[in-house]
């Protein structure tokens, strides 16, 4: 059975962004403060050693009943049977990914363009990540797209969508007034100094601007 979905407080993280701490760690203290989805984007790791750190953070999510979503490595999720994948443009296409990963997992897809919108198999898919929202460090190629752009591929998206790109707790309330129904964070949390306080002012956020 297809894992729930909730994208208000989405995680995106790998070892690039936890300089000198665990993701594991940081990814159960979000969890456990209301973070609804995690996602490992790992961008330095060897096939193995991804493999290694998803299947810890699938032992450490699951009692927590937050689902795991592997960027763009399909190989990655289906070694450790993950709850699901996220691709982007210029990953494999989502209707291939749909194919190899079945009916019973989430599958995300980025999208940043009227075009790519248009070109979606939105039936292959469960979700959108739409941005980037703001300017962004986290993705060399992220053209800011700014709220007026964000809101119009959102209310065309007949999908759920999850905001990402450059949010952070002072704009997060933005995403959210847009239309998304939830809000993707990378530094606001791995980031911060206090990673539980974060993410439970980013789950009000999203609450309250619902």
């Amino acid at each position: 059975m297809k894992p729930s979905l909730d994208l208000s407080v989405y995680l995106v993280l790998g070892p690039q962004d936890c300089p000198g701490q665990d993701p594991v760690e940081i990814a159960v203290t979000a969890a456990k403060n209301g973070a609804t989805v995690v996602q490992l984007r790992d961008k330095t790791g060897s096939t193995r050693q991804q493999v290694e750190l998803a299947e810890r953070l699938m032992t450490a999510l699951q009692p927590l009943g937050v689902p795991l979503i592997i960027n763009d490595r399909v190989d990655v999720a289906l070694a450790v049977d993950a709850d699901g994948v996220h691709v982007g443009q210029d990953d494999m296409d989502a209707t291939k990914v749909r194919e190899l990963i079945g009916p019973g997992k989430l599958l995300g897809l980025s999208v940043c363009t009227q075009e790519a919108l248009d070109a979606a198999d939105l039936a292959a898919c469960d979700y959108l990540g739409i941005g980037a929202c703001f300017p962004t460090n986290s993705k060399d190629d992220a053209a800011n797209m700014g709220m007026r752009s964000f809101a119009e591929l959102t209310s065309q998206a007949r999908l759920p969508v999850v905001g990402i790109g450059g949010i952070s707790l002072e704009n997060a309330d933005q995403v959210i007034k847009a239309g998304a129904d939830g809000v993707a964070i990378i530094s606001a949390i791995c980031a911060s100094a206090n990673p539980a306080q974060a993410t439970q002012k980013l789950r009000e956020i999203v609450k309250s601007g619902k």
